[in-house]
């Protein structure tokens, strides 16, 4: 996350997870069930191993996942067309990981509003361009700007609106999960799919384009229950 520095909350810091793939790629998950992680599409590729941190350790274990799923609507070139499409999936761990618990998993409100305020939660890099900051939990609150729907969200700092450089998702959070707070509830209602920088330039600390989970959520449900998971 770059522009901040903010601790998370307790409950989001301890859902939110560590992505590593065998291809060298960083990603942030959260838990929905026990052993269940949602992340995003285009973090899970073919004849990939994926391995999330257990930070409970020093030095840190790896817990290596022994299913990883894209949503099957997904298409990464789509994606790199700059396209909405399903970038949401799932990883299955063998164990829980110690000192974790899960998120509440829904979708965000509907009509989704400009100006509606959810908080970001990624692993990611500090600054553009550099690896400061991976592995380490931060939040960013953002709000709803353009013409937000069900396929995307694009959020942005209030303070900065994408004039200049401000607070939001950057390289390591994608698949970082976007809450909104219901009724009392930090609920997942997306994940983190793209970023750019001020102007919509190269970079982060521009906007962060989130998939809203409304037209997954319920392969998401499915999916994790037909792994074992309790909803």
């Amino acid at each position: 996350m770059t522009g901040t520095r903010s601790a998370p909350a307790e409950a989001v810091a301890r859902s939110v997870v560590t992505i590593i793939g065998s291809r060298g790629t960083v990603c942030t998950g959260t838990l929905i069930a026990p052993k269940i992680v949602l992340t995003a599409g285009h973090c899970v590729a073919p004849n990939t191993n994926y391995r999330v941190i257990d930070p409970s350790t020093q030095p840190p274990k790896l817990i290596t996942a022994q299913k990883a799923v894209a949503h099957p609507q997904f298409n990464m070139q789509t994606m790199l067309a700059h396209r909405a499409t399903a970038d949401v999936a799932l990883l299955q761990l063998p164990s829980s990981v110690p000192n974790k618990s899960p998120a509440l998993i829904g979708a965000p409100r509907i009509p989704i509003q400009q100006g509606a305020r959810f908080t970001v939660a990624g692993v990611g890099v500090t600054t553009s361009g550099g690896d400061d900051g991976v592995g380490t939990v931060r939040a960013a609150s953002l709000a709803v700007t353009g013409n937000p729907g069900t396929l995307q969200m694009r959020l942005v700092d209030p303070v900065t609106q994408n004039k200049s450089s401000g607070m939001g998702a950057c390289t390591g959070d994608s698949g970082a999960p976007a809450f909104e707070d219901q009724d009392g509830r930090s609920v997942i209602a997306g994940v983190v799919s793209w970023s750019t920088g001020p102007n919509n330039s190269d970079g982060c600390g521009g906007l962060t384009g989130v998939t809203p989970l409304t037209l997954y959520k319920d392969w998401i449900v499915k999916t994790a229950r037909e792994w074992g998971a309790a909803f």
